[in-house]
């Protein structure tokens, strides 16, 4: 039987410990469901209609304020809060919780008529204008300064109201406005510099700066890296997407803070775009987020976007250290901002937020709960859509509201992970900066192929860091890492050398962290794990292949690869490495490290990952299952719950004892998942 109560929620990291605050929403004692409301974009006389509505769908926590600072502070320092206080009693009064913003992603006009220095400006030297948002340089004191005092504004009125569970700081950081590279943040940037390096000579020496006659003298001879005629440093770009990331955390930090100290009682979110934001370092951000949420949206267009959708998920579970955490934003349907805003088809919508519960989440909220009539994401499909109750989208709304209702003793359990693979935000930031040795080097085209091959072999991943513990895990995957610190290599080669297997990917190894080729031949920091060199990178030609292994196909590129202890596995059919090692591995310690030199097709990797999956030992329990049938356990004490989502056309079978959640049937030894459908199993052992 399942356990009666759901589990604590986490262990305390050091900034919970530290603000002894809880890790979860203490009163958030169901699967949260609900989404975006924006009140102010409607009479009031709907809000009442709106509340109903959401008491129909089974809606239980709405996000409130996102965008509403131009109507809390109407002019500066004068406040509007009234109406907000009138939004807050009635969802409290029908029994749903409040995920309350702050609207800092969104300056009002007049913060930036009064202070023009607080616009962002391009590379390029454009002062970017209002009118949308996140119109804001981050390192702007004024823009800090403002933003402070509505947080504590918000958190003195509001900090103990009883709807009250969760604090929503800003939105999407980093998501439209990166970088700042206007004079205030040239100045902030120098004073990041100089905390790093402590003198201008130290950073001359890891910039590399004798290259090209960048010698600096003093400080305020940096800049950030403005458009040039040609390429900047790269470690200075480096350094500057860090330091950017670092002001994006600054200003959630100031927030965070004085919410911590004025509602103690009240965790605080902010949500991340894991997979699909570049310019932000969240393994940086994870341990200052009370509870780790994730906006997610599909790639449209994509036959497959499922796949993405699941390691999204994972690398949400993964920056929350396994605990569970919030899907804050998905979309009923279409959005409005792919070039071809393609609708869900009938029971996807419900297929995705499952799976995003399968992987972890505790809660499935939308963008947004009313869809707009006016503004630029009027297109942009919601929980109640422009045709209202009488619906398919209504209908599917209200379905999934009864779903989650019915996954309540889900809550809390955990999911475990076969393998682990490699993320790293600074590796693929220097990935592709200018003139590498190909444009077709693409860090998520590397991550996203090896993800899609141990999902469609039904193996659960976790994301690590690269210098994250990695003992306990039979195998782990770096599929890019072309930057590597001494530390991640240290770590890589402890793991193996205590009898982990490794498998690596071309171009892995390079450079450092200022993006210096390690001393020696390559792949400097991790050859001797390896057993290899390689004398020469072979960039591929548009559309050019290669053969590998007597069947298997490689594209974009190829290494001269020189065995110094590794054994060859497979190699090269033709092109310019013909009859040289492909693929090889290496005993290092107890462990073995595998090398993949080129980019193999989606059969050859995975032909190779099989290999190395027996090799580490790792168990295929789902083996013989379609590729699309996704097989995912949350466990728990005890209880075990399988989910299985089905993304094919046509009914499949799937072994499974006990009840089915969503309709109570029960299972005796087999799961009958109907086409585009779902099944989640309280399990028995057999």
């Amino acid at each position: 039987m399942p356990p009666t109560t759901p589990p604590p929620h986490a262990v305390l990291t050091e900034i919970e410990r530290r603000h002894a605050r809880p890790v979860w929403p203490p009163r958030l004692d169901r699967i949260a469901y609900g989404g975006d409301y924006n009140p102010e974009q409607w009479p009031e006389d709907v809000w009442d209609e709106d509340v109903r509505l959401m008491r129909e769908a089974g809606v239980n926590l709405v996000s409130v304020g996102v965008f509403s600072w131009a109507l809390l502070e109407p002019a500066e320092g004068e406040y509007d809060l009234a109406w907000m206080g009138r939004v807050l009693q009635r969802l409290h009064d029908a029994g749903i919780l409040v995920d309350l913003a702050t609207p800092t992603a969104s300056p009002p006009v007049w913060l930036t008529r009064a202070y023009p220095r607080s616009r962002p400006v391009t590379r390029e030297g454009h002062v970017l204008g209002f009118g949308a948002r996140q119109a804001f340089c981050p390192s702007s004191p004024e823009y800090r300064q403002a933003a402070a005092r509505i947080v504590e504004r918000l958190a003195t009125t509001f900090g103990d109201h009883p709807a009250l569970v969760l604090w929503h700081v800003h939105n999407e950081y980093g998501g439209k406005v990166p970088a700042c590279y206007c004079d205030v943040s040239a100045e902030a940037f120098r004073r990041w510099l100089e905390e790093r390096y402590g003198d201008v000579a130290t950073l001359n020496d890891a910039w590399g700066t004798t290259f090209w006659g960048q010698r600096y003298r003093v400080w305020d001879e940096i800049e950030p890296p403005r458009l040039a005629p040609a390429p900047v440093n790269p470690a200075q770009q480096l350094d500057f997407m860090r330091f950017s990331s670092d002001e994006h955390l600054a200003c959630f930090r100031l927030e965070r803070d004085i919410l911590h100290q004025l509602t103690p009682h009240v965790p605080v979110t902010t949500n991340f775009m894991a997979t699909s934001c570049k310019d932000v370092d969240y393994w940086r951000w994870a341990g200052e987020v009370d509870v780790i949420s994730n906006d997610h949206y599909l790639e449209a267009e994509r036959p497959d976007n499922h796949v993405g959708l699941a390691m999204a998920a994972d690398l949400t579970r993964s920056l929350a250290a396994g605990q569970p955490w919030l899907l804050m934003e998905h979309s009923t349907g279409a959005v409005n901002w792919q070039p071809r805003n393609v609708a869900k088809a009938p029971g996807e919508m419900r297929r995705n937020s499952l799976t995003h519960v399968a992987r972890g989440a505790d809660g499935v909220l939308f963008f947004q709960w009313r869809a707009s009539r006016f503004g630029a994401e009027k297109f942009h499909s919601a929980m109640l859509p422009h045709g209202g109750t009488a619906t398919r989208t209504w209908r599917d709304v209200t379905q999934l509201g009864a779903d989650l209702a019915a996954l309540q003793e889900v809550r809390g359990s955990r999911v475990r992970a076969d393998v682990a693979v490699v993320w790293d935000w600074p590796s693929w930031w220097a990935l592709e900066l200018e003139w590498r040795p190909s444009c077709d080097l693409s860090y998520l085209d590397r991550v996203g192929a090896f993800y899609e091959a141990l999902w469609r072999a039904h193996l659960g991943v976790d994301f690590v860091a690269p210098d994250a513990d990695l003992q306990g895990y039979p195998l782990v995957v770096v599929p890019s890492l072309y930057l590597t610190t001494a530390a991640a290599a240290s770590n890589l080669h402890a793991y193996v050398a205590a009898g982990g297997h490794l498998l690596v990917s071309f171009f892995s190894g390079i450079v450092d962290e200022h993006d210096t080729i390690h001393p020696g031949a390559h792949p400097g920091a991790l050859r001797d794990l390896l057993g290899l060199t390689v004398e020469e990178f072979h960039p591929l030609r548009q559309g050019e292949t290669v053969g590998v292994g007597g069947g298997l196909r490689g594209s974009v590129w190829s290494e001269a690869v020189v065995p110094d202890g590794a054994e060859v596995v497979l190699s090269y059919d033709d092109g310019p490495d013909a009859g040289e090692p492909a693929v090889t591995r290496h005993r290092r310690g107890r462990g073995l490290a595998w090398y993949v030199s080129t980019r193999l097709d989606p059969p050859g990797l995975a032909g190779v990952l099989d290999a190395v999956l027996d090799e580490a030992g790792v168990e295929r329990p789902a083996a013989g299952l379609p590729a699309h049938v996704e097989v995912v356990r949350r466990v728990w004490d005890g209880a075990s719950y399988l989910f299985v989502i089905n993304h094919g056309g046509a009914a499949v079978a799937v072994p499974a004892t006990g009840t089915d959640l969503l309709t109570g049937a029960r299972l005796d030894g087999q799961a009958s998942v109907p086409a585009a459908g779902v099944v989640v199993v309280r399990e028995e052992p057999q």
